[in-house]
């Protein structure tokens, strides 16, 4: 016995023992062993000899809130909200699914059907974002759903079938590079957005959606262009997805005044092949100078 003393741990092994008191049997013995390895100090102001009990570092039960977090979808779990987060998140199946299609059409040559397959893609990668929102059942499970189902139907799909589309016209080695180029970008471009601070008003960088329906289009509509012209085209592209340029969000672009849309309705009406090559170059061509334009600013 010491008073005021110390006792260190540094390993502790228990061994609990258990004997079935049954008579006239063989006796078998139960062992359960505990390490706690470790150095903690513990002072006893008026001294004795303490046994430390090993209950003290078993592991105890997560609390309710902790395990509650590890659902996929927070908050309420009523049958009528579960189904509203099935709902959203079959929209983002449906689009991955026409994301394989597209492939599974550009490999046998159907090239219009599968942009057409993408064109749909970008429509449901739209739908199941403005149904979670409308039905208040965001998670981030199906932030992370999207991101998946986007590198498939855009970072792979978009560029499978403009390699196939391209097919013939330009060597066979450059279609390979920009559309893998196209892939890498893509996959930079989700990862980058996952772990960035959202701007409610700009994108940074050319989206992959964007992006997707860009080349869709631009395969679906048939663009009268040389082959080596469109792989500058996609090559421009993918690093404008990677870019640090500031894009403006569509819910922006809507809000620009009336006059400026009659130009693509009226360009469109003319020639609609050249109004989408131009609305694209313009959009191309905006972040660069919304970026000057700000560092003009905070000059």
């Amino acid at each position: 016995m010491r008073r005021g003393g110390t006792i260190a741990r540094q390993a502790l092994l228990v061994r609990v023992g258990r004997r079935s008191g049954d008579a006239g049997r063989a006796a078998t013995a139960t062992r359960a062993e505990v390490i706690y390895t470790g150095t903690d100090t513990v002072t006893y102001p008026y001294g004795g000899r303490v046994v430390p009990s090993p209950a003290a570092h078993l592991p105890t039960q997560a609390p309710a809130a902790e395990a509650e977090n590890t659902s996929l979808l927070p908050g309420e779990q009523t049958f009528a909200r579960r189904m509203r987060f099935a709902l959203v998140n079959s929209c983002t199946l449906a689009s991955l699914s026409l994301g394989l299609l597209a492939i599974f059409l550009a490999m046998h040559g159907d090239t219009r059907l599968a942009a057409g397959c993408l064109v749909a893609c970008v429509a449901f990668d739209g739908l199941d974002g403005a149904l979670a929102r409308k039905l208040g059942v965001s998670s981030a499970f199906g932030a992370q759903m999207d991101s998946l189902a986007d590198m498939c139907s855009f970072g792979l799909a978009a560029p499978v079938v403009v390699y196939a589309s391209l097919a013939h016209t330009v060597p066979t080695a450059a279609a390979a590079i920009a559309c893998i180029m196209v892939a890498g970008c893509a996959a930079i471009r989700l990862a980058r957005f996952n772990v960035s601070p959202k701007d409610g008003k700009f994108f940074c960088g050319v989206p992959t959606t964007m992006a997707a329906a860009v080349l869709a289009l631009t395969v679906l509509i048939g663009l009268p262009i040389p082959g080596i012209a469109l792989l500058a085209g996609v090559a421009l592209l993918a690093f404008a997805m990677v870019s640090s340029f500031p894009y403006a969000k569509l819910a922006r672009i809507v809000k620009l005044p009336p006059w400026l849309w009659l130009l693509p309705i009226v360009g469109a009406l003319v020639d609609a092949r050249l109004t989408f090559v131009f609305l694209v170059t313009a959009y191309l061509v905006s972040g660069p100078v919304l970026w000057l334009r700000t560092r003009r600013a905070t000059a």
